[in-house]
């Protein structure tokens, strides 16, 4: 059979918030629409349904604009104590320009808006900031799995970034458990025999953003399986690995 990969997404999921249980839901709509959790799966779960779970939802009335927020914000749409929970997440503002903030995570991501956003939660007074370790995140998805269901399986925590010199967005990984994010062909022949001595490619994106095709943002499906992807088993898999570093940095 040639090479095949399945995207299946998981409807039929609860709206969840702080302290509920995420995995069990997840494993219970899978079987309850025909598709059970199998073997090898890779779950690609959503950000924002982590962060509900985490009590990574904030009011916006909860801090007071800064000064420096306020002018930030003016002329733009955003409330300025939006901004100011951007300021408070960000461990560097890379550039601001038109209300437009890209800074750069306690994590080590680059992003606008330190990852916050108000689309996909309840209320007109709250905002999701990204989760305090997505890679620990998955592992408790992976674990529970693993205990309820006896079965190994992947899992990549997703989210929706821009991309420097390119319109619109895509779903790249922020959290990874039991995979490894970068699959290398450093050191192998291509197909006329040439050496390859820099490729890598980020796998765990390009699956996050294959999960996002049965996702999307407004069909309520946060979570979808990859079956079929012959991927490297990674134990103390981190998302670090894919993130490049300052000294490799040529815009910085």
């Amino acid at each position: 059979m040639p090479p095949e990969v399945r995207v299946i997404g998981i409807e039929g999921m609860p709206e969840f918030k702080d302290g509920d249980d995420l995995a069990g839901p997840m494993m219970d709509a899978a079987l309850a629409q025909g598709t059970p959790i199998e073997e090898s799966d890779i779950l690609i779960v959503t950000q924002k349904i982590i962060s509900k779970v985490e009590g990574k939802v904030v009011k916006i009335s909860d801090v007071e604009a800064s000064p420096l927020a306020i002018s930030i914000t003016e002329g733009h749409r955003r409330d300025p104590r939006h901004t100011e929970w951007v300021l408070r997440e960000s461990k560097r503002i890379v550039r601001m320009d038109r209300g437009v903030i890209i800074s750069e995570t306690k994590h080590g991501f680059y992003c606008a808006n330190a990852g916050i956003d108000a689309s996909n939660i309840p209320g007109d007074d709250t905002l999701a900031l990204l989760p305090d370790d997505s890679d620990a995140s998955a592992r408790r998805i992976r674990q529970a799995v693993k205990n309820r269901l006896g079965i190994t399986v992947a899992v990549i925590v997703s989210d929706t970034f821009g991309r420097p010199w390119r319109n619109a967005a895509a779903d790249i990984a922020i959290g990874v458990a039991g995979i490894d994010p970068i699959h290398s062909y450093v050191g192998q022949m291509d197909s006329f025999g040439h050496e390859m001595f820099t490729t890598e490619i980020a796998v765990a994106d390009e699956l996050a953003a294959a999960g996002e095709l049965v996702g999307g943002k407004v069909a309520g499906v946060p979570v979808s399986i990859i079956r079929g992807y012959d991927y490297e088993i990674a134990e103390d898999a981190s998302i670090q690995r894919i993130l490049r570093g300052t000294e490799k940095d040529l815009f910085r």
